[in-house]
């Protein structure tokens, strides 16, 4: 049945697991040729739904089953009464099994196919059938200037399956990637599709299943689970006898010289995500900017980590780093923090101090790092970081024993254990200042009301994503602190305080 991108499957898969998911579905009696059948049939009504007055199509074809499906459906548009042509940019002799079927199909339609030179002409709406899921090295000619030509020719574009020359495993564009505005992809959820560079490239997404059954998945690997309204983790509504002392006493430690906004935001958006009580510590400095923006936080002027210790013996859960610097002050109360025995949540500045190898991770922590602070973390560059973000993920929760959410376009959460979520929602408007500082407050409340580390971390991702794709509809100039009140709506629609 077909998807929007609203109301996709939770699961998200690597190009292997797919490859297994369409074994089985032939090994249960469908014939390959079938399914190619229904995937060509799936992307030409998507296409039509797209571009309902078109009447032209141009297809590039590689020399893959995406080929196959390629033809299948200039067949498909060539009886619908569409002017249509077809440009082999792999050598159709190379054809084999059902690709070499359909291109016959498409021969036997009275369908004339062109060979690939840097002249041909594209018209009408492009087909992408060029390469699939199972690329894994860099692009070569002549493919990388069919993709060059598409991306440059001003028309639109459907990608059958995945665009292709993006990596369906991490989402990374291997060397060149069409950029497709409607991508209908088959049988499994590519991870691939909703991180790393796929955003620029996947256009709207439709998902198909072919028609496969339940059993058809059962016991397959997943490589992760895409969040999505209906299977967030939840608070529990809270009884009508609550009281603060039931939901957490969180303590959120930094703002250092010049650096004091990065804690209130943290401090404010912890407040308003329903920790009981909230305690900051911070330069004494900004200590009256701290009663006066949040007159419910107890805020704490500390010169030393000497300062921390009676408060650290009070609370439950710990947020450290937003504006925290790296100079002795912050060094010290870092120290602090790491041997209180407390679940916390590092980010900024606690995260390239562990880096540096000055400090150890306490247990039960979550780390917010961003690709650049991941690649520290790690030791590669942020490149390589960028180039594998599920396997970074992965590598990073392994290494510190931690939950992490490695933020970016498809944040991902990872646990030592080996679970893997995504989220694929946010904003370009996001890309500004002070929005991490808001995701460790976030983070650290829910901890505080209870949440474990991994499901805490998995709802405050979602939150953050989705306020600041309400609040980025308004375009440009998104402040961090914006998303606040937005946060707090959303989380009382998905886990309402009072049943």
């Amino acid at each position: 049945m077909p998807h929007t991108k609203d109301e996709l499957p939770d699961a998200l898969y690597g190009a292997a697991q797919v490859r297994e998911l369409d074994a089985r579905l032939i090994a249960a009696g469908t014939p390959g040729f079938e399914l190619m059948q229904r995937a060509a049939h799936a992307t030409w009504r998507a296409l039509v739904r797209q571009w309902p007055s078109a009447n032209e199509l141009t297809v590039l074809a590689g020399h893959g089953n995406n080929a196959g499906d390629g033809y299948l459906i200039a067949a498909l548009a060539h009886r619908a009464g569409w002017s249509v042509r077809i440009i082999a940019v792999g050598d159709p002799q190379r054809l084999q099994g059902d690709a070499a079927l359909a291109h016959a199909q498409a021969l036997a339609e009275g369908l004339s196919v062109l060979n690939w030179t840097a002249q041909s002409e594209l018209r009408g709406v492009i087909l992408d059938a060029l390469l699939g899921t199972g690329l894994s090295g860099e692009v070569l000619e002549p493919y990388a200037g069919a993709i060059q030509a598409i991306n440059a020719c001003g028309l639109p574009v459907t990608a059958v399956d995945i665009p292709s020359g993006l990596s369906a495993d991490t989402g990374h564009v291997l060397g060149a990637a069409v950029r497709a505005d409607l991508t209908v992809t088959f049988i499994g959820l590519k991870i691939g599709l909703f991180t790393g560079d796929a955003a620029d490239h996947i256009g709207h997404l439709v998902f198909n299943d072919l028609q496969a059954s339940a059993e058809t998945y059962r016991d397959v690997p997943v490589s992760a689970k895409r969040l999505g309204a209906a299977n967030l983790p939840r608070l529990a509504p809270r009884a009508p006898s609550s009281h603060k002392g039931r939901f957490g006493h969180l303590l959120l430690i930094g703002g250092d010289h010049g650096f004091g906004g990065a804690i209130l935001l943290s401090a404010e958006s912890a407040l308003r995500s329903g920790a009981g009580m909230v305690s900051l510590a911070t330069r004494p400095e900004h200590v009256p900017a701290a009663l006066s923006r949040l007159p419910e936080v107890m805020a704490l002027g500390a010169s030393s980590a000497n300062q921390l210790m009676s408060l650290l013996e009070k609370v439950s859960v710990l947020v450290v780093g937003p504006g925290l610097g790296q100079a002795s002050w912050g060094r010290a109360l870092l120290s602090a923090a790491a041997n209180a025995p407390l679940p916390q949540v590092w980010d900024a500045d606690a995260l390239n101090l562990l880096a540096s190898g000055f400090v150890s991770l306490p247990k039960d922590c979550v780390i917010t790092p961003h690709p650049g602070e991941a690649a520290r973390l790690l030791g590669i560059s942020t490149a390589q970081v960028q180039a594998d973000r599920p396997g970074a993920a992965s590598q990073l929760s392994k290494k510190y024993s931690a939950v992490v959410v490695l933020k970016g376009a498809g944040s991902l959460i990872a646990h030592p254990d080996g679970r893997l979520a995504l989220c694929h929602q946010g904003h370009p408007a996001m890309a500004t200042a002070g929005l991490g500082d808001v995701l460790a407050g976030l983070t650290g409340a829910l901890l505080a009301q209870g949440m474990d580390a991994f499901d805490a971390a998995c709802l405050s991702v979602w939150l953050h994503a989705n306020a600041g794709m309400q609040q980025g509809k308004l375009g440009r100039g998104l402040a961090a602190s914006d998303l606040i009140p937005a946060i707090r709506q959303l989380l009382e629609e998905q886990a309402p305080c009072l049943k």
